[in-house]
């Protein structure tokens, strides 16, 4: 699409001149003008709609290009052709975005507990075998690290990640890969206020995959509604409670 004159795009003003015109690229890529596949004006004809040099059309490219929203083919029938950022470069972004804006822990554990409990009945619907053999296998490895010593929260973060794969929706999938280095962060912090606790996080998991596997939403969102609120007392830095329900486990299990 362009203008009338033959031009899709106008000239650039004074400025961060490459980043105007990584705007003016993804607005005409939001606004539909360019599309997926269709390949943007030649090196040339850019330096003569944006009237800028040619160096600083290069530098825009090559942002445009570490974004994933273009790729550049060399050859005869070569050139910027605009193309769908990959699942991996949109969660980085958004995970730097994230980690950049020093985020509290609390904020972090209240944003799981709006994300986390609304994916459970999806997980309960979709969750296949596989998904329910993979959720096991954790839970059988965090026990056995619990048994050894060796327990970390990164196989707390690994649960919920892969909890999130079992919805079979990349956008949830994207989200939580996104939201995984704050998450673990948050989760790091959790556990240095109680660590004792661990050990009824896993046991919790694996309730929560039980439930999963029964295709019982009430009881997986119960449970994973209690799993999150207690994390998020100990980030509060109150712990109201959670001794006397680490004991309540324990006597219904008979521990």
């Amino acid at each position: 699409m362009s203008d009338g004159s033959g031009m899709l795009f106008r000239q650039v003003q004074t400025g961060r001149v490459s980043e105007q015109i990584v705007d003016r690229v993804k607005d005409a890529i939001r606004r539909g003008e360019l599309k997926v596949g269709e390949r943007l004006p030649a090196e040339r004809q850019l330096t003569e709609q944006l009237n800028v040099s040619r160096v600083t059309v290069r530098d825009a490219l090559r942002i445009l290009e570490a974004r994933g929203l273009i790729e550049i083919r060399v050859g005869a029938h070569g050139g910027a052709f605009v193309t769908a950022p990959a699942p991996k470069l949109v969660a980085e972004g958004i995970t730097d975005m994230l980690m950049l804006s020093d985020l509290r822990a609390e904020d972090v554990m209240e944003a799981r507990q709006v994300f986390e409990l609304s994916l459970i009945p999806l997980a309960c619907e979709r969750a296949d075998d596989e998904d329910i053999a993979d959720l096991r296998a954790i839970c059988d490895r965090a026990e056995a690290a619990l048994a050894d010593g060796s327990f970390d929260v990164g196989l707390s973060a690994e649960f919920h990640g892969r909890l999130s794969r079992a919805t079979h929706n990349q956008a949830v999938e994207l989200m939580t890969d996104a939201l995984q280095p704050p998450m673990l962060a948050s989760l790091q912090k959790a556990y240095t206020v109680a660590p004792d606790l661990g050990g009824q996080g896993v046991r919790e998991h694996r309730e929560i995959v039980d439930a999963i596997a029964e295709r019982n939403v009430e009881q997986a969102t119960a449970i994973m509604s209690e799993h999150l609120e207690r994390a998020a007392r100990r980030l509060r830095g109150t712990g109201d409670g959670d001794a006397q329900v680490e004991r309540s486990y324990d006597e219904e299990k008979g521990a």
